[in-house]
């Protein structure tokens, strides 16, 4: 999913750059009431995390790449707003020391993971807790799907982004089928991950999980007699 540097002309890189600097602008001021000194140091478990998970890419064509994301999972562990600025770290250290995605091309990659990618994969998230008991042992389900849904959705606002701003001379429809098919599988493989991490922790750690909060634990079955 890193965008290089080039890849789109300087208007559309212009004003994802303004995205990307308002919703981060807008996430440092927002994190403060997700955070506080337990979980803090969670945020920075995540973003390591998600840095190593993102160093796995898989090439879909048209000099981009595909893998992990971890926005979904971030927003679900940390909070939404946290959650973005983890994954705007992560897209930082990479572009700077990684040559992973281009620095003209960092506000589209902030853009597309850290505020499209996040956003959808808490949305979802929290959609589906709607339909599903409100206990947490629906969390877990829950981030899967969210960060099933989170990538190609990203990957979709990528190929829209290209069909207005592409300078590659790549035909749209071939750019959507190549990342769709790409990211729908690697979707599936973010939502085992995302679902295994979170009841991970919601398992030892279960005040730690910010999409967790306000939802009760599954209560033991008692049964035999009671004495008269």
């Amino acid at each position: 999913m890193h965008v290089p540097d080039g890849f789109f002309d300087a208007p559309t890189s212009v004003v994802t750059g303004a995205v990307a600097a308002v919703g981060v602008g807008v996430a440092l001021r927002r994190a403060r009431a997700e955070l506080d000194d337990r979980t803090a140091p969670m945020a920075g478990l995540v973003a390591a995390f998600v840095f190593a998970g993102q160093m796995i890419n898989f090439p879909v064509g048209a000099g981009t790449s595909g893998h992990l994301m971890g926005g979904a999972l971030a927003a679900v562990l940390v909070g939404p707003w946290t959650g973005a600025l983890c994954i705007s770290v992560v897209l930082l250290v990479q572009a700077l020391f990684m040559a992973d995605g281009g620095l003209t091309a960092l506000g589209t990659n902030i853009t597309l993971m850290a505020l499209v990618g996040t956003f959808v994969g808490y949305g979802a998230f929290r959609l589906t807790l709607l339909v599903l008991p409100r206990r947490r042992s629906s969390v877990p389900p829950a981030a899967a799907l969210g960060a099933l849904v989170s990538v190609p959705a990203t990957a979709v606002v990528f190929t829209l982004l290209f069909a207005v701003g592409g300078t590659a001379d790549v035909a749209f429809g071939k750019v959507l089928a190549a990342m769709l098919g790409w990211h729908l599988v690697i979707g599936i493989g973010e939502a085992v991950v995302t679902g295994l991490v979170v009841s991970a922790v919601l398992t030892s750690r279960p005040d730690l999980v910010y999409g967790a909060r306000g939802l009760t634990a599954r209560r033991p079955l008692v049964t035999g007699e009671v004495a008269a």
